[in-house]
């Protein structure tokens, strides 16, 4: 397997990512260029824009002027301060309950709505209904979270066509950070193709109701997971901007400042990955990632460590290390979640078998998987020093991990799984 001789990303990572002749992917490439924006430039456009949607509201009598969809995280904290403090926006919230909450989550999201006097709005799916598609997707995708994933990425959107509310403020668009999918310039706005391809996995809900293998999910469960018609889009107007393209982001300052001047609460350890103060609300998070881990060989330590060395914070080798301590970890919290899928832990395993990527897995003489490489393996060899970037005099922060894989999960302080 070839690696980014920069960060720790291999040359299968999904969704894409493309290595250049000098073997440096096209995440780290877009990171790159990140110095060379105009922000002030930036900030003229976006607050032009929302003077227009703050001037449309006004007129209409709408109390609301933005969406804002959140999950109570570090993102949606940060988002929300902006729009209301910096820019003097009235932002209504929305989210979607998954039924993976963790204690943490809650408190967090409740905190959102209490510190900067928001309303809110949540969806909240039945267990039964989380436990039938994640069941499904696991088995079609390999996914138990899809269900969290199509609901954020939608049910906010039936909320702006039902309440005229046509201008939606998301944070960070992660497929241009992560894997320099998209250029600088090109300033990407969501739309429901770039909902269908990554965040639904090109699925819609009518596809998983007209399959033959679905024999549970009804109408009723995919409720929140329907995008409404390009008539009604068209008719409001919807449209959803990246706050990260007008600002310079930087998620750890963003973090500190709202845990220090907005009581935002992070992890106090993860099983998976060092990082405590991301993806906190999601108790089913660490599977989802162990299940990225069996498919393409990397996880979500990879991600957080190549993020870290792309903006200077982190050396590639300290990276490759968070990598071998953390991504081949079987979370503990697999275990309440075998149970919420009525499933055993051989029948979630081969649910994948045919997902595995034959460039990174094999099997042995015994039957069972093995890896076949690493990023481990090729922590120091020619190019790396060639492609390293200058180091800040500020470190990764958020390390002081207290459970690397051997304490309790989130999933496992908050009982699994809760229902708000």
């Amino acid at each position: 397997m070839e690696y980014c001789k920069r960060c720790c990303y291999p040359a299968n990572t999904k969704p894409m990512i493309l290595l250049d002749e000098q073997e440096i992917c096209s995440g780290c490439r877009f990171m790159e260029q990140r110095p060379k924006i105009d922000y002030a430039k930036r900030r003229k456009i976006l607050k032009d824009i929302l003077e227009e949607y703050k001037l449309r509201a006004e007129k209409s009598g709408n109390p609301y002027n933005c969406i804002i969809p959140v999950s109570g995280g570090k993102d949606s904290h940060f988002q929300t301060y902006f729009m209301k403090e910096v820019c003097g926006m009235n932002p209504l919230l929305v989210t979607y309950n998954h039924a993976f909450n963790t204690e943490i989550g809650i408190r967090n999201l409740n905190n959102l709505v209490s510190k900067f006097g928001c309303d809110l709005i949540r969806f909240t799916s039945s267990p039964e209904s989380a436990r039938k598609i994640s069941r499904y997707m696991l088995r079609k995708v390999g996914d138990v979270t899809w269900h969290y994933h199509a609901g954020i990425k939608t049910f906010p959107i039936q909320v702006a066509v039902k309440y005229d509310i046509p201008l939606m403020i998301w944070g960070e668009e992660g497929f241009a950070d992560m894997m320099g999918m998209y250029r600088n310039e090109d300033m990407l706005e969501f739309s429901k193709k770039v909902r269908q391809e990554h965040d639904m996995r090109g699925f819609e809900p009518d596809d998983i109701l007209n399959d033959s293998e679905n024999k549970e999910i009804t109408r009723k469960d995919l409720a929140p997971f329907y995008y409404p018609s390009e008539e009604d889009i068209d008719a409001v107007g919807v449209r959803g901007l990246y706050l990260s393209n007008f600002v310079e982001w930087n998620a750890k300052a963003q973090t500190e400042k709202m845990i220090k001047e907005y009581d935002f609460e992070t992890t106090e350890g993860k099983e998976r990955t060092f990082n405590l103060y991301d993806k906190n609300d999601d108790a089913a998070n660490e599977v989802h990632d162990y299940l990225k881990y069996l498919k393409f060989g990397y996880g979500r330590a990879t991600d957080d460590a190549s993020h870290e060395i792309r903006m200077g914070r982190m050396t590639r080798e300290e990276g490759v290390d968070m990598v071998a301590k953390y991504d081949s970890v079987k979370p503990s919290s697999l275990k309440t979640y075998l149970e919420f899928m009525d499933m055993t832990e051989k029948e979630f395993l081969q649910s994948i078998d045919n997902m595995r990527d034959p460039e990174i897995w094999e099997k042995n003489a015994s039957g069972e998987w093995i890896v076949k490489d690493s990023i481990v393996n090729h922590k120091k060899e020619a190019g790396v020093e060639e492609a390293r970037i200058p180091q800040e005099k500020e470190r990764t922060g958020f390390i002081k991990n207290t459970c690397p894989g051997t304490s309790r999960s989130g999933a496992e302080k908050s009982g699994g799984y809760v229902v708000l």
